[in-house]
């Protein structure tokens, strides 16, 4: 059963785009988007030509219930982690780094992004 798409779904799918190009605009290349597998989701699987960067994106209309990026808990970062392992193994890739970024989108309505890149997050 599908459930009717809620706002946060296209504040969630804006947040990404945004994200992606402000990591493509810095070189990165993106692998992969919304990787999702039955223990969770990657948003963005990137590489710098260097690393393989695994990217959390957290997007928020306003900072009323905190700053997007504090919505990466521990359990999330492990979580995280996991699926980084799970998709290495499927893509049969071999980084010798992996980074674990958190870019983090304000969406305001009637104002410009702003965007917060948090390299090693976790």
């Amino acid at each position: 059963m599908h459930r009717a798409p809620r706002a946060s779904d296209e504040l969630g799918r804006t947040g990404e785009q945004v994200a992606v190009e402000h990591l493509v605009a810095r070189g990165l290349v993106v692998l992969a988007r919304n990787w999702r597998r039955r223990e969770g989701e990657l948003d963005v699987v990137a590489t710098d030509g260097r690393s393989l960067v695994v990217c959390e994106v957290k997007t928020r209309s306003g900072v009323g219930y905190g700053l997007p990026v504090e919505a990466v808990t521990r359990a999330k970062a492990a979580r995280i982690r996991r699926l980084a392992q799970q998709w290495l193994a499927e893509s049969r890739a071999r980084w010798v780094e992996v980074r674990f970024d958190v870019v983090a989108v304000l969406l305001v309505p009637g104002r410009t992004p702003e965007i917060e890149h948090y390299e090693g997050a976790f």
